[in-house]
């Protein structure tokens, strides 16, 4: 797999995390959950747990040299335990911003994520960046803002800057875990040659162990009202719920994939992009209105797209070379010696 080119599992990200909200969004019924939704990212887990160990296994089969490539050292694999703490955190801390601000606010906020990978992958990864690729991501965060920013005339447009300030400092809070969380990611996933399909299998059992903690805290919290975790897990699932589920699972496989074979700004471009896409399929699916804003986001991060991602000589018309002066003088000079 690590020959596919890294824009095609890009593509494919941005399509599956499109859908992923929608797929949610069709799971409701009757405007709420009748599953307990906490039950999906654990078993999103535990489907990428078991896909990466067949992955694994086949691979140790039909390849002599994967054993070489494997790390068991404690200290080595401990390390996977940090962004799974990280990812903890941020949902936590993303529970807690919505205490203070709405949902227009909250998802406006989200955007600083994207200049705050930025800042990290240049810090933490060593990755220089041209002056031009950074304005594409500057470009990027103000366009997916612009989509998501309402018509003046409507009353969420009045709540954007009349938040607490607590609000304010977890959603930056917030935006600066996500990206830690990816950094870091991509530090482990590339700091050795261990396979693939070896390091999901590490990242995935530490995040279905975080999961299981997760549901049985919630059970102490709510005083096994309804009874311990595992005897309702599948309780209000349907098909769509399923296809939630797989759908979450596919898509952390294919980051996981990306910060082994591509970067953190690559997958910012993919989700960003994803998000666009929901709101244009939501306008045939949910009666969404469109907007000149949502219009206009998507024509800047495509400009943005084409500014990262295009190579340098393709965005400008390069002057005429010294060399092309030099032999335009060179004949001027030769005509008028013939001339004289």
């Amino acid at each position: 797999m690590a020959a596919t080119p890294w824009y095609f599992v890009a593509v494919l990200l941005t399509i599956l995390t499109s859908s992923q909200g929608i797929l949610t969004t069709l799971s409701q019924s009757d405007g709420g959950y009748k599953y307990d939704y906490a039950t999906v990212p654990f078993l999103a887990e535990v489907f990428k747990l078991i896909i990466s160990g067949l992955f694994l296994w086949r691979e140790m089969r039909t390849s002599s040299s994967t054993t070489s490539r494997i790390t068991t050292d404690w200290k080595s694999v401990r390390l996977f335990v940090i962004p799974s703490l990280i990812y903890l955190i941020h949902n936590n801390v993303q529970f807690a911003t919505l205490t203070y601000v709405d949902t227009s606010t909250y998802q406006i906020m989200g955007n600083l994520k994207i200049v705050t990978t930025g800042i990290l992958f240049r810090l933490f990864l060593k990755r220089k960046l041209s002056k031009l690729q950074w304005m594409a991501i500057g470009l990027l965060a103000v366009g997916t803002t612009t989509s998501q920013v309402k018509g003046c005339g409507e009353a969420s447009c009045d709540s954007l800057f009349t938040a607490p300030i607590q609000g304010y400092l977890l959603g930056i809070l917030s935006a600066g875990l996500s990206a830690l969380a990816g950094i870091y990611t991509e530090f482990l996933m590339k700091r050795n040659n261990d396979t693939l399909y070896w390091q999901n299998l590490q990242l995935y059992t530490f995040g279905s162990l975080f999961n299981v903690a997760r549901l049985i805290a919630d059970d102490f919290r709510h005083g096994f009202e309804k009874g311990p975790w595992w005897q309702r897990i599948f309780d209000g699932y349907s098909i769509t719920t399923w296809l939630v589920v797989l759908n979450l699972g596919s898509t952390g496989l294919l980051v996981s994939w990306l910060m082994k074979y591509a970067d953190n700004i690559v997958k910012v471009y993919s989700t960003s992009m994803a998000m666009l896409l929901t709101m244009v399929a939501s306008i045939y699916l949910f009666s969404f209105k469109p907007t000149l804003q949502l219009f206009l986001g998507i024509v800047i991060c495509i400009m943005s797209l084409h500014m990262y991602f295009a190579p340098p000589h393709t965005l400008v018309d390069l002057p005429v070379t010294n060399e092309a002066h030099a032999k335009t003088l060179k004949q001027v000079v030769v005509e008028a010696k013939t001339d004289s």
